[in-house]
């Protein structure tokens, strides 16, 4: 079986930057695209950035676009998103994401294995 686990999260003021890990293990994630996805209380959960098992595509929801940034390191088999300017409006859960398909797309229901979510505070 396949294990995600995020780490990262936490309490940072509007204007901070956090950076999140998601740690794989049981599977050839290496081969598997990842992403991103977000869900605040009372809300959908919500695409965030994703990208490609070679990663060559990278894609990230407009909200985010410019602050955020997606990366993997494949001989640790860790995904990190790195968050720069964050505002309150990006706090969440956030969970990290793979399918059994090298490239990545941006609905929620592609993804095949979920970690458990990290939690990410921004106050103003």
């Amino acid at each position: 079986q396949g294990q995600l686990v995020e780490s990262g999260g936490g309490l940072v003021q509007a204007g901070g930057s956090l950076r999140l890990s998601c740690a794989a293990s049981g599977r050839k994630f290496t081969s598997y695209a990842m992403g991103w996805f977000r869900q605040a209380p009372g809300k959908e959960r919500e695409f965030v950035a994703a990208i490609s098992s070679t990663d060559r595509n990278t894609y990230y929801a407009d909200s985010v676009k410019g602050r955020f940034t997606i990366s993997r390191d494949t001989a640790k088999n860790i995904m990190y998103l790195r968050m720069d300017s964050l505002v309150p409006e990006d706090s969440a859960n956030y969970y990290c994401a793979s399918r059994v398909w090298s490239e990545a797309t941006l609905e929620k229901r592609d993804y095949d294995y979920w970690g458990q979510g990290t939690q990410v505070t921004v106050s103003s």
